[in-house]
């Protein structure tokens, strides 16, 4: 059993129906409010999912399990990042554990799996993953992302390729999921209408055990390689990459969760120099973040990453949208409106919403660094406020299909 409470003992459920009766019932007096966490907490995501509990605990512990003056229970299920355990862990949370607020999941697969289930029951759910199609063309109206979309992101870095790095010719490689294939997609189409080549796209397993074979197939006459992968697997591929002596030959750049801040604990120089992309940094000198980050790093021994800062920042959409409802949690209508109209400073900076309950935000072109000892993500390059359409028109964006492995067409691949 992997679902359970922080501070009380859990208890056991069983499989549950997938139709949900609605639960909406009038608040009463000192009514504890139960947010659920779907995280991962086994598997090659695991060191993601750990971090946004730790985080989502801190926020709540900060403020006595107290958020806009209303007490909080948290709930915890690990999905170990498979779609089938992400759909059983949701209705345990709703329908055992009666949960008024999902934070979570992680993946972008895993948030499409439940997707149904969280419209059909009316769920307020605050995500981390970045599915593409759940605030564009197949919004959820109970759903609001404060992180970015897949290629969110990756736009940013095409850009900064193409224009500041200068590159002309790169490959890219990602997991094999749905958030591999959004981002590395959206990034081959800004660094091709910028006029690069991207000449080879490869897509190991997510669980790949060992990335030799594809390293022996990539192609070196390039400017640049893209990493889009997730959880602990950049860093595997980085260690490899310089063992097979690729360094010398070709620039690694990434996505938001290539190096993340879970995992770069674990590197050594391999990794200096190496620039991503992401909508946070430890680095970044925020009033908020300059509080958060510390604190993160005396109580776990290293900084924050996306993960953590994925469910620190949703902590603080949360309780402000407590705030606009005047404590009214059950209240799903009134709570959704409230967390779509949210325009508040946050760990990441400015957060506001766009129409479909994207986040509109500031994204950091980063630079692994040293400083006092640890390696970190040092800002080197600040996009504001960018938008999940980037600087496409909204409805041309909308009317082309959703990013994936094959879309947009590959104009360059070599063989």
């Amino acid at each position: 059993m992997t679902t359970r409470r922080h501070f009380l003992q859990g208890t056991a459920a069983a499989a549950v129906s997938t139709t949900l009766p609605q639960f909406a019932h009038a608040q009463a007096p000192g009514e504890t409010m139960r947010i659920g966490l779907l995280t991962v907490k086994t598997g090659p995501l695991a060191s993601g999912g750990i971090d946004m509990e730790r985080a989502l605990v801190m926020y709540l512990n900060e403020r006595n399990n107290m958020l806009a003056g209303q007490k909080v229970q948290l709930f915890v299920a690990d999905t170990a990042g498979v779609p089938a355990t992400a759909k059983a862990k949701v209705q345990e949370l709703v329908e055992l554990n009666k949960v008024h607020v999902l934070m979570g999941p992680l993946a972008a697969f895993e948030a499409l799996a439940i997707d149904d289930y969280i419209k059909a029951n009316k769920i307020p759910t605050l995500s981390v993953a970045a599915a593409e199609d759940m605030t564009q063309r197949k919004p959820n109206p109970w759903f609001v992302r404060a992180t970015s979309s897949s290629a969110q992101c990756s736009h940013v870095m095409a850009d900064h390729c193409a224009k500041t790095l200068k590159f002309k010719r790169m490959v890219m490689i990602a997991d094999d999921i749905a958030y591999g294939h959004e981002m590395n997609a959206g990034f081959q189409r800004v660094f091709e209408e910028n006029g690069g080549k991207i000449v080879q796209k490869l897509f190991p397993p997510l669980t790949a055990p060992d990335y030799g074979s594809f390293l022996a197939q990539l192609k070196t006459n390039v400017d640049g390689i893209f990493l889009g992968f997730a959880g602990s697997n950049g860093f595997r591929f980085v260690r490899q990459f310089n063992e097979y002596g690729l360094r010398n030959k070709m620039t690694i750049v990434g996505g938001m969760t290539a190096l993340d801040e879970s995992v770069l604990r674990n590197m050594g120089d391999e990794a200096l120099g190496i620039q991503t992309v992401c909508w946070y940094s430890a680095e970044l000198a925020n009033p908020v973040n300059a509080k958060f980050a510390p604190a993160f790093r005396k109580a776990f021994g290293y900084d924050p990453g996306y993960y953590a800062a994925g469910t620190y920042v949703s902590g603080a959409v949360l309780e402000n949208a407590i705030a606009a409802v005047k404590g009214k949690f059950t209240d799903r209508d009134g709570l959704m409106a409230a967390l779509r109209k949210t325009n508040i400073q946050t760990a990441r900076g400015p957060v506001r919403f766009d129409s479909f309950g994207n986040v509109v935000g500031d994204v950091f072109v980063r630079q692994v660094e040293r400083k006092d000892g640890r390696l970190v993500n040092s800002v080197v390059k600040t996009y504001p406020n960018v938008s999940q359409f980037w600087t496409y028109d909204e409805k041309q964006f909308l009317s082309s299909p959703v990013y994936t492995r094959d879309y947009p067409p590959a104009k360059n691949l070599e063989s």
